[in-house]
Order: C-alpha cells, then structure tokens, then sequence
C-alpha cells in the first residue's frame, strides 16, 4: 500500500487499474476539494502494481488488487472497500466492466457502490456485433456487418470485443484479407466509414435514471495508442443531434464514451462503438468545463438531483505531451 493521507470518513472513491491516468486521479480530488468542509472524501487508486503506476502515487492512497479475471477480484475489491470506507467504484478498463456489472448487487449489499451500466448495457457495448442496438436508440446509423463468407471491399476489421484499437485494421481487397484474419473467430469484418468523415469521441453522463445529462463531442485530431493526443470540443451537427434524439437509454449509467464519425458537409452520423466508463480523453472536456467527476460525488455522495448542462466551452483545443512522476528511494 501507498499511503500518504489518513481518513475517518466513510465517502471515498476507487479508481480501478489507475495506471497512468494522472489526469483522472486529479480530476477527481479537484472536484472533492471542493466539499472538504462538508465531508471527508480521499481518492483511493487500484492497480495490479501500484508501485509502477504513476497514477497511484498521485492519489490519496494506493493498493494492489488482482486482475478482474481472477475469481477472487470481486471479494478483495469488497474487501479493500470495507477496510477503506469506500462508497464508490470507478471502472477505466474495458476487461472490468462485465464483471462489475455481474456483480452490482453482491457489491451493493456489502455498502460499494459501482458506477457501472447494466449487464444487458455493458454486453452491448462490449460485444461490438451487438452495439448497433443502442446507436439505433440514439438515432445514429451503424455500419453494416458482413457475413465472413459475404464481405464487401473495402472494409474494416477488428475485435468485437477488442478495446484500444487493438487489431483494427482496413482490408482494401480481397487479396489483403489472410485466412487466419478471416477464420478468427473474435474478429468482425464491417463496411467502411467514407474518409471524409471526421472521428469524434462523446462524453455523456447519464444519472442513475439513465436520463442525460450532458454532452460533450471532441473531434480526434490526433491519436496515440488508441487514445486521443490532440482533440478539440465540438458544439455542431453531432451534439445537436445527440441533444435531439437522447433523452435516455435503459441501463446507461454515469460517464459513457461513444465513438461517432460525422460528415460536416452532409450532416450525416454514423456510429462505432459505446464504452461505458471514463474514456482516455476524458480530461478535455474537464478542461471544457464540464466535471463528471464533481457531478458523481454530487449525485451518489450528496444525494443530488442533476440538471442538464450545457455550459461548457466550445472549441477548447487539448494537445497532449509525454509527462513523469519521480519517485525518490523507490522500492519495488
């Protein structure tokens, strides 16, 4: 354990494999800072190996839990919740989401409360053959999905529950397309977005009604790894059609990453994939001014009700550098 701050209050916060999201970890003691005089609230990080994650040094405390495919993950997370009074669970990694959500109610019987989406929510978003069902509820088209044996070139291949880009790829005839890429069975094969459409990446915050709250488009200018490097809000043709056509959907909790592409000329939208936890941009549209992370202590930590909000600044540019923690004496 890394521990720097002693609490007796009962309304902490986990954030799961931390890792390097620096930028989380800050956004989420900024916003509890703000209601010191009313509670105490330390911002507790997980992670595999702590003592490697720059993360973890920046939170209030720090602990190692097991990978959330090992059986015992869920009781060493109640665990560690009980022994460090923490009311909420914050997933960031793809691989925990079914597993929270499996297990909800075994976690909120033990006092924990985890911000996650429904099982039949989390399935869809994570088994991409299935997420046209949720970009249909918000109105957006979603690309057609070929048969192995029927596929139309070009087209775009990946996982259909691969995270981070991983193994997404453009096959541009049927002379690119190998035999071991075609018989995996993990992978999808769907017709490809035209290239004059611009990536954007949605921060939506649904409360635990699942009805909206927010809305936040940023085009992905630049990406690293998966993750945006230089991005910029966008108050256009997407948020007004996700304002219009999103009231709620069933099962969506807290921060939902939705990956569009939109057409500026023709206005048309078309959808990707759905994550339901705080995505790797997600400290632009903090710095745009929208703080889901003030609005969960707000909601699950003061008993709020939330009103739509819409005041956050348009056209805010994030452009992304490499950054270090140093640690003095480590021992790992």
């Amino acid at each position: 354990m890394i521990d720097r701050v002693h609490s007796s209050g009962n309304k902490n916060i986990l954030i799961l494999s931390a890792g390097r999201r620096v930028e989380l970890i800050e956004s989420f003691k900024n916003a509890a800072v703000k209601y010191k005089d009313r509670f105490d609230c330390r911002i507790l990080a997980a992670d595999m190996n702590p003592k490697l994650s720059s993360a973890c040094y920046i939170a209030d405390a720090a602990f190692s839990l097991p990978h959330s495919n090992e059986v015992s993950f869920i009781s060493e997370l109640i665990q560690l919740c009980n022994a460090e009074k923490v009311s909420l669970v914050v997933p960031t990694n793809d691989n925990e989401l079914l597993v929270l959500a499996k297990n909800t109610s075994q976690l909120e019987s033990a006092g924990v409360t985890p911000i996650i989406s429904s099982l039949s929510f989390v399935e869809k978003c994570r088994d991409k053959r299935l997420s046209g069902v949720l970009f249909k509820e918000m109105g957006i088209k979603y690309p057609k999905i070929f048969d192995r044996e029927e596929i139309s070139y070009p087209c775009f291949c990946k996982p259909y529950n691969g995270s981070s880009s991983i193994g997404a790829f453009k096959i541009q005839d049927e002379s690119e397309l190998t035999e071991e890429v075609k018989n995996n069975p993990q992978n999808m094969f769907m017709e490809l977005i035209p290239e004059n459409y611009s990536e954007y990446t949605v921060d939506m915050y649904f409360d635990r009604n699942s009805s909206i709250k927010c809305i936040i488009p940023r085009e992905r200018i630049a990406t690293r790894a998966g993750e945006v490097s230089k991005g910029i809000t966008r108050k256009n043709f997407v948020y007004e059609l996700l304002q219009k056509n999103v009231n709620s959907i069933w099962g969506a909790v807290g921060c939902v990453t939705v990956q569009v592409f939109g057409d500026p000329v023709s206005k048309k939208v078309v959808g990707l994939e759905v994550n339901p936890r705080f995505g790797g941009g997600y400290p632009l549209s903090v710095a745009s001014g929208a703080d889901y992370a003030d609005f969960l202590i707000r909601e699950y930590l003061l008993d709020e009700e939330l009103p739509w909000y819409e005041d956050w600044q348009d056209n805010t540019l994030m452009l992304r550098y490499d950054a270090k923690v140093i640690v003095k004496n480590a021992s790992i």
